[in-house]
């Protein structure tokens, strides 16, 4: 079988981007020199060329050392920025000892933090550039990979939709083999066969005559040639078809996935630890049980927090004077909720309803008459929740974890749906991982709940500090452009 071309596409992507990136610096130092000669540095005016010569030095062995990942297909956008980070820092640092131990310094570290910012600026504007014409180039059917599913485990179709849901990723999906339909199963995603289909399918490019075979069968041929990657989702009694499945991917050079099966409604996501000499399994990983990710979670909400209770005390005054107006009592609400470790604590909340006897029962519905009209423009622009940076501070909560449910959903829901409890090892949260997924406003059937609890312990399992930003980001966009679920 002839080699596969696996990162020809690839290659030219990467290619062309670092391209793009020396491009960047040396026009940014053209434009520096010529416009802003006020803050350029005297040596680099005398000596150009070597500044330049310096310059894209640094810039090769930056690249070599970080390179660039964009053209990558599981790439998310932290990343990315971090990664630029780290290329235009190293970049700089490299031209600035160089620079600086060949001629003057004066000026010349001013300039060069400036250059930083600039730099690091532009090239992450280039990457989203870069990002568009990937996804367009990609979309047009040029360097996909195509993919096929072995298994009908619920796993395979949240895969699959992780799969298309960007389409810069590329990849294109062929089918499935598996001995059952697969339940729920979108229409773009077809059976290809059984298990033993495919079994006859490796047999045959097994065999002894597999040249005379390729030959003298071109259009199975064809569709194995095709075959990029293969995601596995079969039960671990079957490791014979495991083992067979992998053989058959490493002889016809296709890249093997096994993909973790779905236990009850959630993926059997075990994560090794090694324990003495023994390796082990657990099956959840909180990634905020490092005392480093906890004290970078914790100081970054008590300084955000600090800054908006700073910036709420002279909006506080004119809130309550419009809720009092509007509905007689007290202006903050406030619950018992189930928080860390399953320890009750009082949230507050802007109240947003009449003063009433179902508060701490009954979920809020589309068209609650217990509501009034201010209040439901608070919940609507999430404005109630601000006063839950107190609880932030507190250390009841923190900005971004699994949403503080009434005690009698803790206890409801805690009894029929398995693993709820698992949210409550998070401390939780203003908003959410599951809030800004579309997870928001009352859940009607079971289902609804089960997915935001299947959200949630996602959240704790892959949590980063990024991930939190980009919740706080998505969360911000709401008070301007309300979500049609919150209600």
């Amino acid at each position: 079988m002839a080699p596969r071309k696996y990162s020809s596409g690839n290659e030219l992507i990467k290619g062309c981007v670092i391209l793009i990136d020396f491009i960047i610096m040396n026009m940014l130092l053209v434009l520096a020199a010529k416009y802003f000669s006020g803050i350029y540095p005297k040596y680099f005016t005398l000596v150009p060329r070597i500044t330049l010569i310096m310059a894209n030095i640094s810039m090769i062995i930056s690249q070599s050392v970080i390179g660039v990942i964009i053209h990558r297909r599981r790439t998310t956008f932290e990343e990315v920025f971090l990664q630029v980070v780290k290329l235009c820092l190293l970049q700089v640092s490299i031209m600035f000892v160089c620079l600086r131990l060949i001629g003057e310094s004066g000026g010349m570290f001013r300039f060069m933090v400036l250059f930083l910012i600039v730099e690091i600026f532009v090239i992450l504007c280039s990457r989203l550039i870069e990002k568009l014409f990937i996804r367009l180039f990609r979309q047009a059917g040029r360097n996909t990979r195509s993919v096929i599913f072995i298994g009908n485990d619920p796993s395979i179709l949240m895969l699959y939709k992780n799969l298309i849901s960007d389409s810069s990723t590329g990849y294109k999906v062929m089918g499935y083999y598996a001995d059952a339909d697969m339940d729920n199963c979108p229409k773009e995603i077809h059976r290809l066969g059984s298990i033993r289909d495919f079994n006859a399918i490796a047999d045959r490019y097994a065999a002894p005559s597999y040249e005379d075979k390729e030959h003298s069968n071109p259009k199975k041929q064809l569709k194995i040639s095709k075959i990029d990657e293969v995601f596995c989702s079969l039960s671990h009694d079957e490791y014979d078809e495991i083992v067979k499945i992998m053989r058959f991917c490493d002889k016809n050079i296709i890249h093997f996935y096994y993909v973790p099966r779905m236990v009850g409604n959630f993926l059997l996501n075990l994560q090794a630890e090694q324990l003495g000499e023994t390796m082990v399994f657990t099956n959840h990983y909180e990634p905020l049980s490092s005392p480093f990710n906890r004290f970078l979670k914790r100081s970054f909400d008590i300084v955000v927090s600090l800054i908006v209770c700073i910036v709420m005390l002279p909006f506080i005054p004119i809130i309550a004077l419009i809720i009092k107006h509007q509905s007689p009592g007290p202006v903050f609400f406030r619950q018992a909720r189930t928080g860390l470790n399953g320890k009750t604590f009082i949230c507050y909340k802007f109240r947003s309803m009449h003063v009433n006897n179902d508060a701490d029962t009954l979920q809020a519905t589309k068209e609650d008459p217990r509501k009034f009209p201010f209040g439901n423009f608070i919940r609507m622009t999430n404005i109630d929740e601000f006063p839950q940076f107190f609880n932030v501070l507190k250390g009841d909560m923190s900005i971004v974890g699994p949403r503080p449910h009434m005690l009698t959903h803790t206890e409801q829901y805690g009894n029929i749906i398995d693993k709820y409890m698992v949210r409550h090892f998070s401390r939780p949260g203003i908003t959410g991982y599951a809030q800004v997924s579309g997870c928001r406003g009352e859940t009607k059937e079971l289902w609804q709940m089960e997915e935001r609890i299947q959200k949630d312990i996602w959240y704790i399992e892959n949590w980063t500090f990024w991930l939190d930003i980009k919740i706080i980001l998505k969360t911000a966009v709401t008070l301007f452009f309300p979500d049609k679920n919150a209600y």
